[in-house]
């Protein structure tokens, strides 16, 4: 798997929507997000229809393929972010140029429904891509600093690193209210213990899901695997789309569960139970409560990437990235 050249104080990024549109963010956190990655040292240009907003606050097929072609197409552009994610991302795969795409390699980031785009590129075109902050999550203020700081590791150097846990987490809608957040003491925990290492695949589960009997789904077996999923799911489909994506691997190396929001009402005794259900998570390394997915702060991790994971002693490596 390449790996892309690494982003560099002074690079272009430029900003794609390829699921929801820049329409759904307040003026104010657009300029603060657009403000707090120029202050990191790039240089932020955006897609020329990223605020295009139909009736599910998208834009067209052709218009968000065309910004994605012209983004890998433009030589001064070395990073990728997108808007926000949404729920329709897959709709672009039948028609993004892979040939293109895979002949101008460059850093691509996104989290949530931006994990089929991901990994449609990565499987397709050859390259990692990223799991991580949107050009949105860069509005938010308090930890603000984990989630950039890892954002630089994955995406700005070449040496191997480690991801700590973030000593504090929250489930707050942080963008209506950036002062009066409510935090909580925070730490990974272990389901099995254990230590691997291989290549890496995931992001948010139901999004994955959708690739399944694709092209763009990725051979996963053996893979580590890293999984989150956001408010809309309960239990019962967390725990019926966890079985699809294990029974279509067959077999993983290691299980990382991203930290879930309240409303889900996946809570721990719901998520050791769902685990439980399978016999091979107790012979591998399993962490849970980890920091990615849709509570904050969040690390950046590479789709198609290399990992160490150490579920003993809470460490997560990433070798290839």
């Amino acid at each position: 798997m390449r790996i892309p050249v690494k982003l560099n104080v002074g690079d272009e990024i430029r900003i794609v929507a390829p699921s929801r549109s820049a329409g759904i963010l307040s003026k104010e956190g657009f300029d603060q997000a657009k403000n707090r990655l120029e202050d990191l040292g790039f240089k932020v240009t955006f897609g020329k229809n990223i605020l295009e907003s139909d009736l599910q606050n998208s834009s067209s097929i052709e218009q968000r393929v065309q910004d994605i072609h012209e983004a890998f197409h433009d030589t001064n552009v070395k990073g990728i972010l997108t808007v926000i994610g949404g729920f329709n991302s897959n709709e672009l795969l039948p028609y993004l140029d892979y040939e293109l795409i895979k002949n101008n390699p460059k850093v691509f980031c996104g989290y949530s429904d931006i994990t089929a785009i991901g990994t449609a590129i990565t499987t397709q075109s050859g390259f990692i891509t990223y799991s991580g902050p949107h050009f949105s999550s860069f509005h938010m203020e308090k930890a603000q600093e984990y989630q950039t700081t890892f954002f630089k590791k994955c995406l700005m150097q070449s040496e191997a690193y480690s991801v700590e846990s973030s000593p504090i987490w929250s489930d707050d809608a942080w963008y209506l209210d950036q002062e009066n957040r409510h935090f909580e003491e925070a730490n990974w925990k272990t389901y099995s213990e254990g230590s691997t290492k291989g290549p890496l695949y995931g992001g948010n589960l139901s999004t994955l899901n959708l690739l399944q009997g694709t092209p763009y789904m990725p051979a996963i077996k053996d893979c580590v695997l890293f999984i989150e999923d956001d408010e809309l799911t309960i239990p019962e489909t967390f725990a019926r789309d966890l079985t699809s994506l294990l029974q279509v691997a067959g077999n993983i190396k290691a299980l990382v569960v991203g930290r879930f929001q309240r409303v889900s009402k996946v809570t721990e005794e719901q998520l050791l139970f769902i685990l439980d259900k399978h016999p091979m998570l107790k012979e591998i390394p399993v962490l849970y409560d980890v920091n990615f997915g849709h509570t904050q702060p969040i690390f950046t991790f590479p789709i198609g990437g290399e990992v160490e994971i150490n579920s003993t002693n809470k460490t997560i490596t990433f070798t290839k990235f």
